[in-house]
């Protein structure tokens, strides 16, 4: 990881089958921030559904159970676990590309490095995890019944729209994860400088790879908030009849809803992301010593 030598074992399908694990563990505790998260981005600004991130969790779990926090998670916790796959793998080919023989890289190459990491996930996995997410949880709150769950989900969109359906709002998305990455990456090794300094004990405790995950994560939402909105809204039910493609749905929401509803749903992304990244910079190098 950030900074330090390669590890000679570390092989391509090492990294790949500890990304897999660590993007499963991760979906699992974080699901329901992602699920309210996405509901409070569909919900419209003028006859809102729901007044904010608790308001939202108690009606759900009311309506249709706990388990409700956990509808269209099946994809997404799948998809995850590729998703941190393609991630690391990407990542990690690519930053050794830019390793001296100390083992050091650059900052500008560590966000290069990034940014290939997030578009390989945003191509491979998230893009078509997040429309089948996005059609179930629309699908719900909507109460339009058009899917039992993620499987029949995904085999009415490919039936209906053909391969390329799973594949909308695949430009922001791209622009999101790619963006995060290039973010993350460095500004995770910035903060595990600043809490572990020069010591090798404390650059190697995965609590701290942890939190300094956390504190990039939080940052990044900050960077992406826009994008993921717009992502989301193009991956809605009805996002096909409503806008011609991705400028559309920026300049509809921009007048129908003002510059602000862009941020909609950050408290919720903040704490599943800061959660997500964290987890992930934990485990991902506490996996290497079983694997």
């Amino acid at each position: 990881m950030g900074g330090m030598k390669k590890d000679p074992s570390e092989s391509p399908v090492r990294t790949l089958i500890k990304g897999f694990l660590t993007g499963g563990i991760e979906a699992v505790i974080c699901y329901p921030t992602e699920f309210i998260k996405t509901q409070l981005q569909l919900q419209s600004k003028k006859t809102p559904e729901y007044s904010g991130i608790l308001d939202c969790g108690i009606k759900t779990v009311k309506a249709n159970g706990p388990m409700g926090l956990y509808r269209g998670a099946l994809p997404l916790i799948v998809g995850s676990s590729f998703k941190q796959a393609a991630r690391w793998t990407g990542y990690t080919h690519v930053a050794d590309q830019f390793k001296d023989e100390k083992g050091n890289i650059t900052v500008p190459a560590r966000m290069f490095a990034g940014f290939c990491g997030g578009v390989s996930e945003a191509v491979l996995a998230v893009t078509p995890m997040e429309t089948i997410k996005t059609r179930v949880t629309d699908d719900m709150r909507r109460g339009t019944k058009n899917y039992s769950g993620s499987a029949d989900a995904v085999m009415k969109i490919l039936k209906n729209e053909g391969p390329m359906g799973l594949y909308r709002g695949v430009i922001p998305t791209i622009a999101k994860q790619g963006t995060n990455q290039m973010v993350r990456f460095p500004t995770q090794f910035f903060f595990m400088g600043f809490m572990a300094g020069d010591d090798p004990v404390k650059r190697d405790n995965p609590l701290l790879h942890g939190a300094a995950g956390a504190c990039a994560g939080a940052v990044s939402v900050l960077l992406t908030m826009p994008q993921d909105t717009v992502k989301t809204r193009m991956q809605s039910e009805d996002a096909k009849k409503m806008y011609k493609g991705t400028l559309d749905c920026m300049v509809q929401i921009m007048k129908t809803d003002g510059i602000m509803f862009f941020y909609a749903g950050t408290w919720p992304r903040l704490i599943r992301v800061s959660l997500d990244v964290g987890i992930t910079f934990c485990i991902f190098p506490l996996l290497g010593r079983f694997i």
